[in-house]
């Protein structure tokens, strides 16, 4: 299937949302611009400034996202369609929230995100071809973004700089 228009993605709240707010509509890369979409979410929800809290929100969209992305992805007529990427927003943010607070480590972030996303290592790989539902599109990218923590944790530790757990 090709990808869905914007008159398809605003036809009903929950697609708008599995597609990023148009971010999934991208006809190149559509999981790299949805990752940056993680970039403003993480800014939002920690400048919300509540101490301890920043985990549970980001586990909250991470559940909210499996109905979300098993709808729109039986609407599209495939499981882990292109065009949705509020999997990569929410483990982007994710990410982010474990990250040093500075652009080098952010990008970092990014860059180790993108690449397990795409790499898709063992069991990523695995969660990918065998679990066809919103769980396991959600799982998938919580997954390259647990491996890309664990390089951040490693690098900062190295680097005596803090990774924030």
């Amino acid at each position: 299937m090709s990808l869905p228009n914007w008159h398809w993605m605003l036809s009903k709240p929950q697609y708008t949302l599995a597609l990023g707010l148009g971010a999934g509509l991208s006809p190149k890369a559509p999981g790299t611009v949805g990752s940056l979409l993680g970039f403003p979410l993480y800014y939002l929800l920690s400048g919300l400034n509540i101490t301890g809290v920043l985990p549970f929100m980001i586990l909250a969209l991470f559940i909210l996202g499996i109905p979300l992305c098993h709808t729109t992805g039986k609407a599209l007529g495939e499981s882990d369609h292109s065009a949705i990427v509020w999997d990569e927003i929410v483990a982007m943010a994710w990410v982010l929230s474990m990250a040093p607070h500075s652009l080098t480590w952010q990008m970092a972030a990014f860059a180790l995100f993108r690449f397990f996303d795409i790499v898709k290592p063992w069991p990523i790989r695995y969660v990918d071809r065998t679990i066809k539902n919103g769980f396991g599109v959600m799982l998938d990218d919580l997954l390259a973004a647990g491996f890309s923590i664990v390089i951040l944790w490693l690098a900062t530790s190295l680097t005596q700089d803090q990774v924030i757990f």
